[in-house]
């Protein structure tokens, strides 16, 4: 059972591994040239007031009781455009951007919404519910391995592909969900989702494939467009 945690685990984390990353944060980050339209000052002001509201909205929140939000920058020059969350050795969030996830954005708006959405995953426990549901479909699938009467290497197999598919099967839906809470939490930090949400219309769209790992662009600016009425914005 041990082997199997620590299989459920790796296969949750192994996307967000920083174990051979180096990075700096935000604070101490100088920009390697002028080719940004965010230039580094704007980027530590809105690490600071996202991570403000973010860490405010954790707090409020019960189930959730790590929200020392960290926000630092990949300094591979060769990391594609990405930014996610992950957990430090304390399980504390962290935040990462790499430095061509900063030069893509055109304004404020669209890397505050990032990082609001980013944030989000963390406040809304995506990690540990993803581990939770892997485990549970690995119990799955090694239980009716274990029916069907497979020796144990194919009971091994059998959990490996269950924990596979649950950790992939409710990612689409974090996705939303973290466009919706990162929507609120832009707004509240003083930035324009409608604006940052812009950023859709320059990246790949996914387009809707099972077990992919994000929702069709039109989908989720939907969701922007939805959560931002509420909150009475228009443009």
């Amino acid at each position: 059972m041990r082997r199997l945690i620590l299989l459920i685990f790796g296969l949750v984390l192994s996307a967000c591994d920083t174990g051979s990353l180096r990075v700096q944060p935000v604070e101490e980050w100088q920009q390697p040239s002028t080719d940004f339209q965010v230039d580094v000052l704007t980027f530590r002001e809105i690490s600071q007031r996202v991570g403000d509201v973010a860490r405010a909205e954790c707090k409020r929140r019960s189930n959730v009781s790590n929200c020392d939000f960290s926000i630092v920058v990949d300094l591979n020059p060769r990391a594609p455009a990405n930014a996610f969350q992950t957990l430090d050795d304390d399980n504390q969030p962290v935040i990462i951007f790499t430095r061509a996830m900063i030069q893509s954005v055109e304004n404020a708006d669209e890397l505050a919404f990032v990082m609001g959405h980013e944030s989000a995953h963390h406040i809304l426990r995506h990690i540990p519910r993803q581990s939770e549901n892997s485990r549970e479909s690995a119990a799955i699938f090694g239980e009716l391995a274990r029916i069907a009467g497979a020796n144990d290497a194919d009971l091994e197999q059998a959990q490996k592909l269950g924990a596979q598919v649950g950790a992939q099967i409710y990612v689409k839906d974090f996705e939303l969900e973290a466009d919706r809470l990162g929507t609120i939490i832009t707004h509240r930090a003083g930035y324009n989702p409608l604006l940052g949400a812009r950023y859709f219309a320059r990246i790949p769209d996914p387009g809707d494939r099972f077990l992919g790992t994000h929702p069709p662009n039109a989908q989720r600016v939907e969701i922007v467009l939805e959560t931002s009425r509420q909150l009475g914005l228009t443009q």
